[in-house]
């Protein structure tokens, strides 16, 4: 699973620049591809790291609206660009990359992925923030039988 942290510390960078920048396809390809080689040429997850950046940029409008309706005292373009994005990946995970036929990760290792991400590269606030609009989001998944509450190991 360290991988898989990994490559999203890579997608969150990779959406980060994207996000700033406004790039296009072939920029956000080559942005990732470029982060990958500097950082971990052995590096297997490089299919994942593409599938989030480009589900998040794919589903960006209605991921933002799920944003939207969760952080409510937040409009979009307030958030930091580093926790928009965090929560982009968040989003894309819990509601489409199961849809999109992508591997699928537990709800909560999704959430708690955003948090280790929000720590890392956020502010002293943005894990609690982050925590907060995706558990919001994860529970009412579970009230609406969109998933299925995860045994506690």
């Amino acid at each position: 699973m360290v991988n898989r942290h990994f490559a999203r510390r890579i997608a969150l960078q990779t959406l980060y620049q994207w996000d700033f920048m406004s790039e296009g396809k072939d920029e956000v390809k080559n942005s990732a591809e470029e982060k990958i080689k500097e950082f971990a040429p052995e590096f297997d997850e490089d299919t994942f790291v593409m599938d989030l950046v480009f589900g998040v940029i794919k589903n960006q409008k209605e991921i933002d609206t799920f944003i939207k309706k969760y952080a409510p005292e937040w409009p979009i373009e307030k958030i930091t660009m580093i926790d928009r994005n965090i929560l982009r990946l968040g989003v894309y995970e819990l509601k489409f990359s199961e849809k999109e036929g992508k591997s699928t990760v537990p709800p909560r290792a999704v959430i708690n992925e955003a948090i280790e991400l929000a720590k890392a590269f956020g502010s002293g606030s943005s894990g609690k923030f982050i925590n907060g609009v995706l558990g919001a989001l994860y529970k009412t998944m579970l009230e609406n039988g969109e998933v299925k509450e995860e045994e506690k190991k």
